[in-house]
């Protein structure tokens, strides 16, 4: 053996075995974390801290309450009407005008059962998906893929072995019914089971089929050609490529925030327009307030796959529009639904929407640009084994070898970073909420949409910090309370 094929032996044996071993330290640390959390949800005391808080909350519900049926000079018709919303309401899970610790100490044990039943699967999960992924470098899973596409391609349509592009989207397609044949019965699992035991899923069989054969199709309809062009431009974009491989990120990335929420989501649920009444008044009010050019209203049918809630905005320029789930009027009331808007319109209003596209497309840039640094090195996909000297390493191959392989520690950290900056703009649409004199209502929203999905009541602290995008319910509460005394001292100080 000479000296190059020793370098070359080098080279393939440390980025294999790289590789494998930031896999497994990845698993051994994020499974040291989910056996903390498993910890926190086998506590059965409920927290002190949250006990304090909303204990709190419900006492300046109390006193605001109070004050108002005291200086309530409302007649028959009205006290009629405000009986029959209060029978309404009991047919509802959450009791909108119930003591609100009272209702999370009440659910706290399903709460922490929901929690356990999650992190005991996710654990499972994880072990297999590091066992596989393992599994598919060591037995070379993906060159016989790529080997097997070729074949297909060349025996069923035509074509020629060189055709790499067309040999691509066959690979991709294997590998993605692959991938969904393997992932099935943790998904029917997750979904049936878990979802269904404790009260969240609401979807048929037929209805999870149905999803799963849209979305193949739209992946063929738009991943294909988006795939092909891609590597259409690697090919003919010459030694700069990154830079319009770059461009034509943005562009999609545009094109796609453009047509998911118009055309690909109607496609899996319903969308009609809010119907007139005092909440649509008040919620264009409300953007009015804030100049956000709100277009419309749009009520969505998650009832129809989850009980889990949510309320979202999308639009560009002009034509905003905003988004809420129907299950969310079961749970929140009106001045509720409002405060939690003033939320993420704050998140508009701050610009943290332009900042994460804008980080999204950083991110595409630096990565392949160190991509483009990397693409023409053949010890790299050869340790994979992809080592035939006589041609080139296939693109798609070269671009999924660089982000399992090199870039994914890179990934690892930025994705942290990205988790931290979430959770400070949470806190930041929290305080424009409360800027907006919405307090209140935002905190006793946000603990029923809490208590209404079972969220995590006692989160561990390194897991939360590492896997939360939103901050801990009694750490967005605390930090509400803070600001609130704060106004309240201010106030004080003037007069």
């Amino acid at each position: 053996m000479n000296n190059d094929e020793s370098s070359y032996s080098t080279f393939a044996y440390w980025s294999l075995a790289g590789t494998i071993g930031f896999s497994v330290l990845v698993y051994v640390m994020e499974g040291s974390l989910d056996a903390r959390q498993k910890r926190s949800y086998q506590i059965t005391e409920f927290p002190k801290e949250l006990k304090t808080t909303v204990a709190n909350i419900d006492a300046q519900k109390k006193n605001e309450t109070t004050i108002t049926d005291e200086n309530d000079d409302d007649d028959d018709n009205k006290t009629t009407k405000k009986n029959d919303d209060s029978k309404g309401d009991k047919k509802n899970s959450i009791d909108k005008d119930k003591p609100l610790l009272e209702q999370l100490q009440a659910k706290f044990k399903k709460s922490q059962e929901y929690g356990l039943d999650k992190i005991n699967f996710g654990m499972i999960s994880g072990t297999y998906e590091t066992f596989e992924s393992v599994a598919i470098l060591l037995l070379g899973i993906m060159p016989f893929l790529w080997d097997q596409s070729r074949q297909l391609g060349g025996t069923y349509l035509g074509i020629n072995s060189d055709e790499e592009i067309k040999i691509s989207l066959i690979f991709l397609l294997l590998q993605t019914l692959l991938g969904m044949v393997i992932g099935l019965p943790f998904e029917l699992y997750k979904t049936f089971r878990i979802e269904k035991v404790h009260g969240f899923n609401k979807q048929t069989y037929g209805l999870f089929f149905s999803d799963k054969v849209k979305g193949l199709i739209l992946q063929c309809v738009i991943g294909g050609p988006f795939v092909a062009l891609l590597l259409k431009i690697i090919k003919m974009g010459g030694d700069n490529f990154y830079i319009y491989m770059w461009a034509f990120m943005f562009c999609f990335s545009v094109f796609m925030m453009t047509i998911v929420p118009v055309v690909i989501m109607p496609i899996f649920n319903t969308y009609e327009p809010l119907k007139d009444g005092d909440l649509k008044t008040s919620i264009y009010k409300l953007a009015g307030r804030l100049d956000y050019p709100l277009k419309k209203l749009f009520v969505m049918d998650g009832s129809k796959r989850s009980s889990h809630s949510n309320a979202f905005m999308f639009g560009f320029g002009s034509n905003k529009r905003i988004v809420l789930f129907d299950t969310l009027f079961e749970q929140v009331k009106d001045s509720e639904i409002i405060a939690i808007l003033g939320h993420e319109l704050g998140h508009w209003k701050l610009g943290h929407t332009l900042t994460n596209f804008a980080v999204t497309q950083i991110y595409f840039g630096v990565a392949f640009y160190f991509f483009s640094k990397c693409y023409s090195s053949s010890d790299l996909y050869a340790a994979f084994g992809f080592d035939d000297t006589n041609s080139q390493v296939p693109t798609i191959i070269a671009l999924m070898l660089f982000f399992q392989t090199l870039w994914a520690p890179v990934d690892k950290i930025l994705s942290f970073v990205l988790t931290v900056f979430s959770r400070h703009c949470e806190f930041a649409a929290d305080k424009f909420s409360v800027d907006l004199d919405m307090s209140q209502d935002l905190q006793s929203g946000l603990c029923k949409i809490h208590l209404e999905n079972l969220g995590a009541m006692c989160p561990d602290n390194l897991y939360s910090m590492y896997h939360y995008s939103h901050p801990p319910l009694v750490e967005r509460l605390s930090a509400m309370m803070a600001l609130d005394d704060a106004i309240a001292m201010k106030k004080k100080k003037k007069n």
